[in-house]
């Protein structure tokens, strides 16, 4: 299978709408299909997506796996994030790949391209919030050198959370 990353396409709304249902299903693969559905309407998920393409003063972008067929078979959303205290870093917000697409490297690319996103806007440091539950994720980034670095409870689910990060080397 040939894989190409690219950004999301700006003028197809149906990518933007992928990208909210690939959102949602993540949700709901992760705090269940009752909890997941009831956090965030689709209509929300859609604007947050839309926010990390037309928001002026953060850096931030939604990048897509397609096949050589065209079709979109994952998505992640990346941004510049700091919290007044470290040194800003990469935030990759949320990565899915859906299910027929799994295990065959979708995962990996966007999470490769996304590196070369964060290293693109000249930060060292890339990190991911996920559920303590989601070990799919988790062992991903854990195999690609990434440590848990902080943790605290979701304030709407009271999910642990999990902050994974690594330090870039810079691009060669």
């Amino acid at each position: 299978m040939t894989l190409c990353v690219r950004p999301l396409d700006r003028q197809q709304p149906a990518e933007l709408d992928w990208v909210a249902q690939g959102m949602r299903a993540t949700l709901i693969e992760v705090e269940g299909e009752e909890t997941g559905t009831a956090l965030y309407t689709l209509d929300w998920l859609r604007e947050r997506a839309r926010w990390h393409l037309d928001n002026s003063e953060v850096p931030a972008d939604v990048l897509l796996a397609l096949d050589d067929r065209d079709e979109i078979l994952g998505h992640t959303i990346l941004r510049r994030e700091s919290d007044g205290q470290l040194p800003a870093f990469g935030l990759v917000s949320t990565t899915f790949v859906h299910a027929s697409a799994r295990r065959r490297g979708v995962a990996q690319a966007l999470l490769q391209a996304g590196e070369a996103w964060v290293r693109a806007q000249g930060l060292r440091h890339c990190a991911t919030w996920t559920s303590s539950t989601n070990t799919p994720l988790i062992q991903l980034y854990t195999r690609q050198g990434y440590a848990q670095v902080m943790t605290h409870r979701h304030e709407t689910t009271g999910t642990l959370m999990v902050k994974l990060q690594r330090t870039l080397e810079p691009t060669p």
